[in-house]
């Protein structure tokens, strides 16, 4: 699973989410749509039980087809105190334009995509595959009892974390990562970027502890125009001293992965994200 960080100009968190926004303005002219305000301005495009301008619609029928994937669209939107009329109604994270989310579940529930010969090369896994979104591995912690803080999604014994415009993998006090029984198993904790007490990319550290709770393997899938997150995984891999473990950790961009799809996917993914350009 290996990849070419080298995917077009460089883009910060804020100029790719800014680059979005204009981009779904343009193409969210015929569909339900609001525009949030402050600094971080996102379309949030509204749903119905036929369509949804978030989406493919093959896609979309898809995820309302199946009642787990469905329950997905209910995921909470952190952000709509900055919707106007926030009131009105609930907001949810998968219909703002940069969520990844979003981007995951387009990709991974049109029809064929994990029958795709590339798309699993890439992937590392086998074919017909159904994916599981928002799972809950069981990492142990040092007190005998177990993390389940959710990833974006399992594809057999594959996790899969996908990022788009986040600006970084989280940061957390560092007793939160002495927590975990196996750190220093897998970890050389001193290669790992702590600064004041509070360590840098803590989400990735744990997604790799649960790729070796679960015995599997684990792959970051992100824009290649974010090369601010590709170095901060690769920082991460470098402190990885289980050989075995390692072998199974990656990369993989959603460029990568666009190139490999129907071309109604790959124009799609043009026009939303700039994926593909």
């Amino acid at each position: 699973m290996a990849s070419d960080a080298a995917e077009g100009r460089t883009r910060s968190s804020t100029q790719l989410r800014r680059e979005i926004h204009w981009r779904n303005l343009a193409r969210g002219e015929d569909s339900q749509r609001e525009v949030s305000y402050g600094a971080s301005r996102s379309v949030i495009f509204r749903s119905d039980e036929e369509a949804h301008g978030n989406f493919l619609p093959a896609s979309y029928a898809r995820i309302l087809a199946s009642p787990k994937w469905k329950l997905r669209l209910t995921k909470s939107y952190t952000a709509s105190r900055f919707v106007p009329r926030a009131g009105d109604r609930k907001r949810y994270e998968l219909e703002s334009a940069c969520s990844s989310d979003a981007l995951l579940m387009n990709v991974f529930c049109y029809p064929g995509v994990l029958r795709n010969a590339g798309v699993c090369a890439l992937l590392g896994i086998e074919a017909g595959l159904r994916p599981e979104f928002g799972f809950r591995p069981s990492i142990p912690l040092k007190n005998g009892r177990a993390d389940r803080t959710e990833m974006d999604m399992r594809l057999g014994a594959l996790l899969v974390e996908a990022k788009l415009t986040e600006g970084d993998f989280q940061r957390a006090p560092l007793r939160l990562t002495e927590r975990y029984r196996d750190l220093e198993e897998i970890f050389d904790v001193e290669r790992l970027r702590v600064v004041a007490g509070v360590v840098r990319s803590y989400q990735l550290i744990r997604c790799v502890l649960a790729a070796h709770a679960c015995g599997g393997s684990f792959v970051v899938l992100c824009d290649g125009r974010r090369k601010d997150l590709i170095e901060r995984w690769f920082e991460v891999m470098a402190a990885v001293t289980d050989a075995s473990l390692r072998t199974r950790l990656g990369l993989v961009t959603w460029q990568e992965i666009a190139r490999a799809l129907p071309a109604k996917v790959r124009g799609f993914l043009e026009e939303k994200y700039g994926i593909g350009e």
